[in-house]
């Protein structure tokens, strides 16, 4: 399979993924302001959207290891980054809410990862090419 193919099967995945998450997203917190649940099952209803992010990450793996060795490099690099600069940042409030700053919200712990690793991929693909 050569890199557009990867590619084009990975934007359908990708994209379908995110799509059914926004669906589920909105359809959870819809029916979690709707109705009165018990516990277990507002946890399971608030659970849901994680399925279809489960979906992207596969998406995401499947492209990483069918790629050429230089888009796996720059991948690599972008998301060692990701996770030291997310870790650091995350790290560092921690030790900040010690001292009475506000709690983070950890549901942004995995947007804030994607987005270092895109912006970083601009960084290492410059660094490559």
């Amino acid at each position: 399979m050569n890199q557009n193919q990867v590619m084009k099967r990975y934007y359908k995945e990708f994209f379908l993924s995110i799509a059914a998450y926004v669906i589920v997203l909105i359809g959870s917190i819809s029916i979690l302001k709707g109705f009165e649940f018990t516990q277990p099952m507002q946890t399971i209803i608030a659970l849901t959207p994680v399925l279809p992010i489960a979906f992207v990450i596969i998406a995401i793996m499947r492209a990483l290891k069918d790629s050429d060795e230089l888009q796996q490099k720059v991948q690599f690099s972008a998301v060692i980054f990701s996770a030291v600069a997310t870790g650091m940042i995350t790290f560092s409030y921690g030790l900040l809410e010690g001292i009475g700053f506000p709690p983070f919200p950890t549901i942004w712990v995995l947007p804030m990862m994607f987005m270092f690793w895109g912006f970083s991929l601009g960084y290492f693909w410059k660094k490559y090419q």
